[in-house]
């Protein structure tokens, strides 16, 4: 089977295709329309991806042994908040492609071996683990790019299906930062595709259940919606939960970034 760390930088190469396509013909009211993440237009969504891809670059660079002098991250983020929405749109062209050249060109030593220092974990992790959080953040911002002009958008399914097993795995802990098992009176286990979730005194994903006490109806990019706080009406069309718990339980343990 093909390593994850490779499956990962595959299909980011794949969502920057897809991003970098529909951005170069965006007008100016395209970019200005309200996201699928409410808060931002289509604009500022390339904005934080394009900034992310700024900003992830360098620790990556560093671990791999390139000399890098970074900007620190506020005057990076000041400068793209202060760019005009095309000058955004551009920035995310330019950047994230530049991310995906540098990890693509690492060696498969290097894809094995690599530890980076993000400076926001409490220590260097493995580059799969780096190279997860950025899919987790560019799968979830590109439906949000998608859904503003697509009811029924939904994560790459290729993406969706990486994100299940890096959740399974080494980005397991990010589940302590996006889950309120609280919500949950009762310990409960999700059926999901290919996997399953656990809800007690913390949330985990497991690689499968034997006896689940609910089922999730829909496919795993639904689920990964579901953890990032973006399945919810009208993208849920569809999807349904049957057992101890609902669809609306789960949405209240996963409140979304």
């Amino acid at each position: 089977m093909t390593p994850l760390v490779d499956r990962t930088i595959t299909v980011l190469r794949a969502e920057h295709d897809v991003l970098a396509g529909l951005a170069r013909t965006f007008t100016d009211e395209q970019l200005a329309t309200t996201s699928g993440a409410s808060e931002w237009t289509v604009a500022q969504v390339l904005s934080h991806l394009g900034s992310g891809a700024e900003i992830g670059r360098a620790p990556i660079a560093r671990a791999a042994g390139e000399a890098v002098e970074a900007e620190d991250n506020q005057t990076i983020w000041a400068r793209w908040d202060g760019s005009a929405p095309r000058a955004q749109a551009e920035g995310f062209l330019e950047h994230d492609g530049r991310w995906l050249d540098m990890v693509e060109a690492l060696t498969p030593e290097q894809r094995s071996s690599l530890t980076v220092d993000l400076g926001f974990l409490p220590e260097p992790v493995p580059l799969l683990t780096a190279l997860g959080m950025r899919l987790n953040e560019v799968a979830n911002h590109s439906w949000d790019v998608r859904a503003a002009f697509d009811q029924h958008a939904g994560v790459n399914a290729d993406s969706a299906a990486v994100l299940v097993d890096l959740l399974a795995g080494p980005m397991g802990f990010l589940l302590g930062f996006l889950a309120k098992p609280a919500e949950i009176s009762a310990p409960v286990s999700v059926a999901i595709p290919g996997a399953g979730l656990v809800i007690d005194d913390a949330v985990t994903v497991v690689d499968h259940l034997e006896a689940p006490s609910a089922t999730f109806n829909g496919p795993q990019e639904a689920f990964v919606r579901l953890v990032s706080g973006r399945l919810k009406a009208p993208y849920d069309t569809g999807v349904t939960v049957e057992g101890s718990v609902t669809l609306d339980d789960l949405r209240r343990v996963f409140p979304g970034f």
